[in-house]
């Protein structure tokens, strides 16, 4: 059994062109003052990190560690969702996820799917660099389009849409490898790693590369209605990191897991703040305590209700009740005695 760290809390959601959200120092400052002790940041906010000097200086990662630290904080992981997912874009989405790429790179998808490449990989270095051995990313996706078979799938489309991402993934993973940190996919709706039978595709098709883990979010599996409980019996050796984001699944007579391309205040499916929906985390915290998963317990605010800075208050006191501290004692050690064996053999009528 492992003691979960936290509560931590997710940057992106909060960044802001005013302040506190708007400098490394302000947001430090606001996180640690409403109860969080560490922080994963997005590496595509450049006031939070310069990616490219992270890559090449260890006195600049000591420089942001050090100011992260001064708050009392850590830097749980570093986040590359947005450069992740351009690792692999259908055309469909082209136009879109332009909006994650730089400005120069819009409109030039092999280009952007280079540079997103390049990206992630600097951020094994800079990882390193800053002590982490976990990351949090997207996978992106080849096959989205494709999740509902209709039309009929030809056969030996899916294999080859894993090859292809398990392709571009592999010199990201290697470098990963070398700088002894484990790349955390983000078990999402739109990546092709969207739950446990995607998961194992990719797995298996990267030859069960030793850096591929999970960031176990169990909202998104509510929304599939999938069972996110034995989803950690089945995968807790990949679960890595750990995001405490809650859902709910309210189906109508008019909607359901679809949604009818409503907004997300309308929709079946629904991201809420921690506590206000209807994911059982006694349960998930107990699971990832016992199987001795060494993860951070990072607050995401996803809420189409809820303001951010309520639900950022109330996360860090949410992650701080549920989280179990591991014991080495036996609860019944009071009623226990002095054994030997003899004393076994009396007990089992053996002779001597």
């Amino acid at each position: 059994m492992k003691t979960i760290k936290g509560p931590a809390i997710f940057l992106a959601q909060f960044v802001d062109d005013k302040a506190p959200f708007n400098t490394l120092e302000g947001i430090c400052k606001w996180a640690s003052d409403i109860g969080y002790v560490g922080i994963q940041i997005p590496t595509w906010e450049s006031f939070l990190i310069d990616l490219d000097k992270a890559a090449e200086s260890q006195d600049y990662c000591d420089q942001l560690k050090g100011t992260v630290n001064s708050f009392g904080l850590e830097i749980t992981e570093l986040s590359t969702h947005l450069q992740g997912q351009l690792v692999a874009v259908h055309p469909a989405y082209d136009l879109m996820f332009d909006n994650f790429a730089p400005e120069h790179l819009k409109g030039k998808p092999k280009a952007r799917t280079e540079w997103a490449i390049e990206t992630v990989k600097k951020a094994a270095i800079a990882s390193r660099r800053l002590g982490l051995t976990a990351h949090a990313t997207f996978s992106g996706a080849l096959l989205w389009h494709t999740w509902h078979p209709w039309p009929q799938r030809p056969p030996g489309l899916v294999e080859m849409g894993f090859a292809e991402l398990a392709k571009r993934w592999m010199p990201i993973l290697d470098i990963f490898e070398k700088n002894g940190v484990d790349v955390c996919y983000e078990i999402h709706p739109g990546e092709d790693l969207h739950d446990g039978v995607t998961f194992e595709r990719f797995y298996e098709a990267t030859n069960k590369h030793n850096r591929v883990k999970i960031l176990y979010d169990p909202s998104h599996f509510v929304l599939q209605q999938l069972d996110y409980i034995s989803y950690i019996d089945h995968y807790h050796e990949f679960i890595k990191a750990f995001h405490v984001k809650d859902s709910e699944f309210n189906p109508t007579g008019k909607k359901g897991a679809f949604g009818g391309y409503e907004d997300w205040q309308h929709r079946a499916g629904r991201y809420r703040s921690p506590g206000d929906g209807q994911i059982d985390f006694k349960t998930i915290f107990s699971k990832l305590t016992e199987y001795g998963c060494d993860v951070w317990a990072v607050m995401e605010w996803e809420c189409c209700i809820k303001s951010p800075e309520q639900g950022a208050r109330e996360g860090a006191s949410f992650i701080q009740k549920h989280i179990i501290e591991t014991t080495d004692k036996k609860f019944d050690d009071f009623a226990g005695g002095d054994i030997d064996q003899h004393k076994l053999k009396s007990i089992l009528n053996l002779k001597p």
